[in-house]
């Protein structure tokens, strides 16, 4: 891996940055406080191009891979949009890798170009209420229709952007019992209002995305909306959530980022009892560490993306970054938060927002706990816990 500087991404940092910098932490604390999705920005940044940077080029996308879109993705946080920006975003530009992977022509034909063209939104519905971690048990069912097509039934839980997205990359159970890996299909369906009931779930921050319960009620497919193999589409979405890894660690990354941008310059201009916060060291050791700790994770989540995008195992690295990202990227904002002091519980200063959202990274797209069983079982060969 080459870690001199690279002219191409930091072209893309420069022009990236100049689009976040029109949308200031004003702009992202309406969103998230109205819960609005936030439109002005998604149309400047699908104006740039950058919605369909990993689409292929033939189909009027950038071209580009996974490290591409974590820089992008990263940048966006770090703006201060944090993850209501970046997840505006990220469900489009890799959300349907496993459809460029492994879809049909008519499939690619049909729906690359609208999203290369930011025109198309895309949702992921993979966890159910009863399944949660544990994708073996899903029960969401497809059967097949008698004339070609599909008919889905069942209930998902955590779709993020559902209410603003026109199809879902939805998983199902097409043969065999909860319980087992195979026998899970990948379909791209329409979120046809008809037969899906869109419900936001109330949550604690990131609150211009919506998270979504969605309930399938006999919603028609068509044969061809299916992704790849009948029976395989865990192994296909695994195209989809190794990327998502990596990419949220970049997005992760970004919010500890700025949270620590906005303490250091609060330390080296709050004063109290005649000198500046900063000069303590219980202020600035702290903001020190969380410096080092995301500079050495960002450097993971770069490899990683390396490895992904040159067709190496990645699954390792993936979930390390997805770790190490998202316990520096707390730490940064939970310091943050202290440096501030009582101030870092406004909203004036927005740094509980950072620190609302950094807390998310522990949790999803998978716990801290479910990554290290699979350091822990998958790389070190220990027993399964579970």
């Amino acid at each position: 891996m080459d870690f001199s500087p690279n002219p191409d991404h930091e072209l893309i940092i420069e022009a990236v940055d100049a689009v976040c910098a029109q949308f200031d932490d004003t702009y992202w604390s309406e969103r998230d406080e109205k819960h609005e999705f936030p439109w002005a920005f998604y149309d400047a940044m699908a104006a740039g191009g950058w919605v369909g940077i990993a689409i292929p080029e033939q189909y009027g996308g950038g071209g580009q891979g996974i490290t591409e879109g974590a820089l992008v993705l990263n940048r966006v946080a770090a703006s201060g949009a944090a993850m209501n920006g970046s997840t505006a975003l990220h469900l489009t530009m890799f959300g349907l890798n496993p459809v460029v992977k492994f879809g049909n022509d008519q499939i690619k034909e049909t729906f690359l170009p609208r999203a290369a063209a930011g025109d198309l939104h895309v949702a992921f519905g993979v966890t159910e209420p009863d399944a949660g971690t544990d994708t073996s048990r899903i029960i969401t069912r497809a059967t097949e229709d008698g004339m070609g097509g599909w008919v889905i039934n069942g209930r998902k839980i955590w779709t993020s952007k559902a209410l603003e997205s026109e199809v879902c990359l939805l998983l199902a159970r097409t043969d065999g019992e909860p319980g087992e890996f195979n026998g899970l299909t990948l379909f791209l369906v329409d979120l046809d209002p008809e037969y899906c009931d869109i419900a936001a779930i109330p949550k604690v921050g990131r609150n211009a995305v919506a998270s979504c319960e969605v309930a399938y009620d006999d919603l028609p497919v068509e044969a061809w909306r299916m992704v790849g193999e009948r029976g395989r589409g865990f192994h296909h979405i695994l195209h989809g959530l190794n990327p998502e890894r990596i990419l949220l660690a970049g997005m992760a990354c970004g919010i500890g980022e700025v949270a620590l941008r906005r303490a250091t310059a609060y330390a080296n201009e709050r004063k109290v009892f005649d000198r500046l916060i900063g000069a303590n060291q219980a202020i600035s050791h702290p903001l020190a560490k969380a410096h080092m700790e995301l500079n050495a994770a960002k450097t993971i989540m770069m490899r990683a993306a390396w490895a992904y995008d040159n067709g190496h195992d990645c699954g390792e690295l993936a979930n390390t970054a997805k770790y190490l990202v998202a316990e520096a990227s707390f730490f940064a904002a939970d310091q943050a938060m202290q440096t501030h002091g009582g101030l870092g519980y406004a909203t004036e200063y927005h740094v509980e927002r950072y620190w609302r959202e950094a807390r998310l990274q522990r949790l999803a797209p998978v716990s801290q706990e479910m990554t290290l069983n699979f350091i822990a079982q998958n790389i070190m060969g220990m027993p399964r816990s579970y």
